[in-house]
C-alpha cells in the first residue's frame, strides 16, 4: 500500500476502540455544527448493524421517536464522534438485525447479556511475565 495512504490511516483511525457489538443499546455523543456554534447532542438506540472495516467501519442505531422507527449510521472513526457509551449489552445470536424493523414496543427488547455487563466491572491484572490479562478475584 502508498506510504501516503497509511501514514492518512493511521492519522485518523482512533486508538482507543470502542468495544460495541450488534444488538448493544448505546449512547452515541455526536458533535453538530449549526451556523458559527457547535454543540454536542446525544444519540440513543440499539445498534442493528456493523458493516466495513479499518477506517470505514459504520454502525447503524436505530431508535423509535414518536412511533417512527428512525436509522442513522455512524462512521466509527469520524472526528465528528466524541464517545461511543454501551448502556446496555444485548444478546444477539445474529450480526444483523433487520427484524428489529417490524416489531413494535416491548417486542424491540432484547435479552441482557449479562456476562458482558459484569465482565466489564471485574478488576483486571496483568501478570508481567507472560503479559496476559487475568481477572483478580476479591
Amino acid at each position: 500500500m502508498n506510504p501516503k495512504i497509511t501514514e492518512l490511516i493511521s492519522k485518523n483511525i482512533k486508538k482507543e476502540l470502542h468495544n460495541i457489538h450488534v444488538g448493544d443499546t448505546v449512547k452515541v455523543t455526536v458533535r453538530i455544527k449549526e451556523g458559527t456554534k457547535e454543540r454536542s447532542q446525544n444519540y440513543e438506540g440499539t445498534i442493528i448493524k456493523i458493516k466495513g472495516g479499518g477506517l470505514n467501519k459504520t454502525f447503524t442505531v436505530r431508535r423509535v421517536f414518536q412511533g417512527v422507527g428512525v436509522e442513522r449510521v455512524f462512521f466509527l472513526h469520524s472526528p465528528k464522534i466524541e464517545k461511543v457509551e454501551v448502556l446496555r449489552s444485548g444478546k444477539s445470536r445474529r450480526a444483523k438485525l433487520y427484524y428489529l424493523r417490524e416489531r413494535a414496543g416491548k417486542a424491540t427488547k432484547l435479552k441482557e447479556n449479562l456476562f458482558a455487563s459484569q465482565a466489564a466491572s471485574l478488576p483486571k491484572e496483568v501478570i508481567p511475565e507472560e503479559g496476559k490479562l487475568v481477572e483478580v478475584t476479591p
